[in-house]
């Protein structure tokens, strides 16, 4: 066997130890995943993926409720009634399934954006290929074997698995919890995500050191193994000692809840002082096909015990991200492969379809809805899919870019295209206020955005010149749309798309001593 081939067919091992009864895989130093570990250090930024395996039924999650007579005779037999719907704040189009109240308030207090329509071109209907897409960040087509994460790795900091972990980051850069090895970790030839126990010895890997190997090339396998081995023993460590330095102090965590007890973890190793950045839970059951609802309560049944879950797992761990002093470095997001379609089937479920919204919560989000609810044709047959509004990389891109604070060529380059960096956070990172000694939010998010036609910005100024400018993604002047005198206090400008094509541009302020920009997305 090559060993490029043996790497990446190498399961992870059996774990060395568990927490509150939940087994704990670490993900070894992978350059990227460095790379955002750096990043965390200096923002202190943490990303956890809600994994929702099965397919969730986007239509019964993110309810469109001026689309009710579509959806009514679409799926009459699974459809929550309109008056149990969950109001949400600011819209009476759109609602939330009634089992979750706790995301219903979350967005009341603006923690959670919504992203609609979220599925990517000619979709795929398999559970594992489908899954690799998401993963790869691949299109649909194309058959990648590296994860979205592992490309840039390789690129950027070649030599893992050597030398690793180190002084600066002695920390897992990525943990798994209560799951196996992810494909969105591999590399071109190695998967970062190796969970391995049996360990020799700690100094061995604090001295660089591993015990003899014959110089075959299963030798160097074993080789390969032991550093791995050796590196996973410390991470576990690690996270033993970070366990043990914090509790967790909120009360709403449920019982007999499997992803609120995964999220109760990685508040706890959060709280605990852990420098990791990226963190995956997962919550399965979502391959509704039958008996999606109860026969005789659709507000009841299967996806509204997944709703419940969700919904309370995630409330309860803002809630003690917030009495452990941390809610403002986190950001959650859910991921499913893909959605089911519109028209339910007489087994009380739904099948395999493409597009579903996505959900990413927490302070740091631009709350709201981006998209619109989803056309419905007035009688949708069994092959009527919910239409894509937005590609899934698009969020991916916003998270690289606004909330890691990645160059955008390497988010590019990471996502194997460019992508319209979707508004998904309040500031990008490469839109970063630079006040000196002006006011604060000299310049504020343009709404709508993304836009169409036109979109309107409201700024600050100190008082005297104020120059606005429209930069194009890779620098160039677009615009200069104002350079006059204006009074101190807040202004309002609106601008008109004047053929700017579809894609990411940004809008300079500048003021006195103030400087400041934000990005915006054109879509067609």
């Amino acid at each position: 066997m090559k060993r490029r081939d043996f790497l990446k067919v190498t399961p992870a091992a059996g774990l060395a130890f568990m927490i509150n009864g939940i087994p704990i895989s670490t993900y070894a130093d992978h350059p990227l995943l460095q790379m955002m570990a750096k990043s965390t250090a200096s923002t202190g930024r943490v990303l956890i993926v809600i994994q929702l395996n099965g397919g969730n039924d986007g239509l019964n999650m993110v309810i469109p409720i001026d689309k009710y007579s579509e959806l009514s005779n679409a799926r009459s037999n699974i459809l929550i009634p309109q008056n149990k719907v969950l109001s949400l704040s600011g819209t009476n189009i759109t609602g939330l399934h009634p089992a979750m109240t706790g995301i219903q308030k979350m967005y009341a207090d603006g923690m959670v954006n919504i992203t609609q329509g979220v599925s990517y071109p000619d979709p795929n209907f398999s559970h594992f290929r489908a899954t690799d897409i998401w993963f790869s960040a691949s299109d649909s087509k194309v058959y990648e074997e590296s994860g979205w994460l592992g490309r840039y790795i390789d690129k950027k900091f070649p030599g893992y698995p050597k030398d690793y972990p180190s002084v600066d980051m002695p920390d897992p850069l990525a943990i798994q919890i209560g799951s196996g090895v992810s494909m969105i970790t591999q590399g071109a030839n190695i998967n970062a995500a190796m969970a391995i126990s049996n360990i020799n010895s700690f100094y061995q890997i604090v001295n660089n050191l591993v015990d003899p190997a014959p110089a075959t090339p299963a030798g160097h396998e074993l080789t390969f193994i032991r550093y791995i081995m050796q590196q996973t023993q410390t991470y576990n460590q690690v996270i033993k000692d970070a366990a043990a330095k914090a509790n967790n102090l909120s009360s709403l965590y449920p019982t007999n809840n499997s992803l609120a007890d995964q999220l109760k973890i990685v508040a706890r190793l959060i709280a605990g002082g852990l420098k990791t950045p990226i963190y995956v839970v997962s919550l399965g059951g979502f391959d509704t096909h039958s008996n999606q609802t109860d026969a005789t309560d659709t507000t009841i049944g299967t996806h509204a015990t997944l709703m419940q879950k969700i919904s309370e797992a995630v409330y309860a761990f803002f809630d003690d991200a917030k009495l452990l002093d941390f809610q403002t470095r986190v950001a959650a997001m859910t991921m499913s492969e893909f959605g089911r379609r519109i028209k339910s089937n007489s087994s009380g479920g739904t099948d395999h379809g493409s597009a579903a919204p996505v959900m990413v919560f927490g302070p740091g989000v631009n709350p709201g809805i981006i998209g619109s609810n989803p056309i419905l044709p007035a009688n949708a047959t069994t092959a009527d899919n919910v239409p894509m509004q937005n590609d899934f990389r698009g969020i991916y891109a916003a998270v690289l870019a606004d909330w890691f604070e990645l160059d955008i060529n390497d988010v590019n380059d990471i996502l194997m295209n460019s992508f319209p960096v979707l508004p998904v956070f309040k500031s990008a990172g490469t839109s970063i206020n630079t006040q000196e000694g002006g006011s604060n939010e000299a310049l504020e998010q343009n709404y709508p955005n993304p836009f169409i036609n036109s979109t309107s910005f409201k700024f600050n100024s100190d008082g005297g010149n104020v120059r606005m400018q429209i930069f194009d993604a890779n620098g160039r002047l677009i615009r200069t749309i104002a350079d006059q005198q204006y009074s101190r206090g807040q202004h309002e400008i609106t601008i008109d798309r004047n053929g700017m094509a579809a894609g990411n541009y940004f809008l300079t302020l500048t003021n006195n001593k103030t400087k400041s920009t934000r990005r915006m997305t054109v879509v067609d």
